[in-house]
This record gives C-alpha cells, sequence and structure tokens, in this order.
C-alpha cells in the first residue's frame, strides 16, 4: 500500500467532502420530523401491546384486580 503525506491525504478528504450531495435545511427538517413520529407510534404501539399481554396473562393466571 502506497504512503501518502498528511497533505495529500487532506487535499483527498477535501475533495472527496466536495463531491457530497449535503441534505437541504428542509429535507433534513421533514426527516427529523418523521423520525420523531416514527418514535412516537412505535412508543404507542408497544405500549398497547404491554397491555394487552399483561391484561391477557393476568386473565389466564387469576392474579391482580
Amino acid at each position: 500500500m502506497a504512503k501518502t503525506s498528511p497533505a495529500e491525504f487532506m487535499r483527498e478528504v477535501r475533495r472527496e467532502v466536495a463531491k457530497v450531495t449535503w441534505p437541504t435545511r428542509k429535507e433534513t427538517t421533514v426527516s427529523t420530523v418523521m423520525v420523531f413520529v416514527m418514535v412516537i407510534l412505535a412508543a404507542v404501539f408497544f405500549l398497547l401491546a404491554d397491555q394487552f399481554i399483561s391484561f391477557a396473562i393476568r386473565l389466564i393466571l387469576g392474579i391482580g384486580g
């Protein structure tokens, strides 16, 4: 493997970073909101699933209230 100097490495890094297509502020905002929505939906789903399973086990085993 060929050794490169730190200066050459930095030039290559700058060239590669220039090729990157960075998201716009709007794209970032929309993606962030979608992540929060999906997290909330997943949390509600697992809360309901946990409550249902808990209720079913209590009903089957006859424990609690």
